[in-house]
């Protein structure tokens, strides 16, 4: 089941696919990392601000929040990290429960991990990719494209999760186990 910011961004996607060939025809080999996200950002509609050449911020409105997304790169490395911000604070009496779930939520995903910042406790979605060639650091738009969908797509599933841990006091277990249910059959 997806949910509406899922959803929503899906469309926005398909809406724009058009409008994205030609802005990348040129740009479909690759170009640096934080250009890309940056015209990519634009092909959908969604403001952006630069910090510097290596920082980029824009920001997503999900079906449970609003998203920032914040793409880091580190020349020396040839890393692109990406994050995905849902708004979600975890008090200090509730830090051990939040680990163990984002434990047991990590144990799912392929691309990313959920972390909990100690100093904030703030949750977040991280990702990186190692972008080395022959001709230098470049990201494509397809890599650009799946940077950004699995951080939405995980957001977007596990902010529930999260929802029920902090605020219906659930145990990590209880919380996955209920956000998580999927309706059988058709209503």
């Amino acid at each position: 089941m997806r949910h509406d910011g899922v959803a929503r961004y899906q469309a926005i996607s398909t809406k724009r696919a058009e409008r994205m060939e030609v802005e990348f025809e040129i740009e479909r080999e690759g170009c640096a990392p934080i250009d890309m996200l940056e015209q990519y950002f634009g092909a959908l509609g969604w403001t952006c601000e630069r910090h510097g050449d290596d920082e980029l911020v824009s920001s997503f409105q999900g079906s449970w929040t609003q998203y920032e997304l914040r793409a880091i790169w580190r020349e020396e490395d040839h890393v692109l990290q990406f994050l995905a911000l849902p708004d979600i604070r975890v008090a200090a009496d509730r830090r051990a429960a939040a680990y163990e779930t984002i434990g047991l939520i990590n144990e799912q995903l392929w691309l990313g991990h959920f972390e909990l910042w100690s100093s904030s406790g703030l949750v977040l979605f991280r990702h990186a990719a190692l972008l080395e060639s022959e001709e230098g650091p470049a990201l494509t738009l397809q890599q650009a494209e799946t940077l950004v969908e699995a951080a939405i797509e995980e957001c977007e599933r596990f902010y529930p999760v999260f929802q029920f841990l902090l605020w219906a006091d659930k145990s990590p277990q209880e919380a996955i186990a209920a956000a998580l249910i999927e309706t059988q059959g058709e209503a």
